[in-house]
């Protein structure tokens, strides 16, 4: 008869304790402080700006603590290299801007520095090309700037 008695007392005391300690176990690890700072940073349409961005996702373990969204699909609908131009990370690094604002609640403000650092991106690939190439090169960013400035929302 005392086990009987003993067991449900032990069980509510080993709740009790699990549960005492549970919520500091549980609890979300800290985001650091300077996120939005470095987003920024991140998102400007320079080509420093472009670099870090790059550097960064290539070592994202480094950045885990920052919880930063660094998905993709890339052009979306639109071909990742058209006519052969190398778009692919403009549209990644303008996929990284879009996700990271908006889940910080900084998207609206944000979307007209986004949608040029994604222009000036482009505009680099651009600069690799001469002549018609470049002239080609340069209308189809415009084209791809445009369709994000006047309808991208994600």
């Amino acid at each position: 008869m005392r086990r009987r008695r003993l067991l449900p007392a032990l069980a509510t005391a080993t709740a009790t304790a699990v549960l005492a300690v549970a919520p500091a176990a549980w609890a979300a690890p800290e985001v650091p402080p300077d996120k939005p700072e470095v987003l920024s940073r991140w998102t400007q349409p320079s080509a420093a700006s472009y670099q870090a961005w790059a550097d960064a996702r290539e070592h994202r373990a480094a950045w885990t603590a920052y919880g930063f969204d660094w998905s993709t699909d890339q052009c979306t609908t639109s071909p990742d290299n058209p006519f052969g131009f190398p778009f692919a990370a403009a549209c990644a690094r303008h996929d990284f801007g879009y996700r990271n604002h908006r889940a910080a609640g900084l998207f609206p403000a944000a979307k007209p520095r986004l949608d040029e650092a994604f222009h000036a991106d482009l505009r680099r690939v651009c600069a690799h090309y001469s002549g018609s190439r470049k002239r080609s090169c340069d209308g189809t960013a415009w084209t791809y700037y445009q369709a994000v400035r006047v309808l991208g929302i994600s």
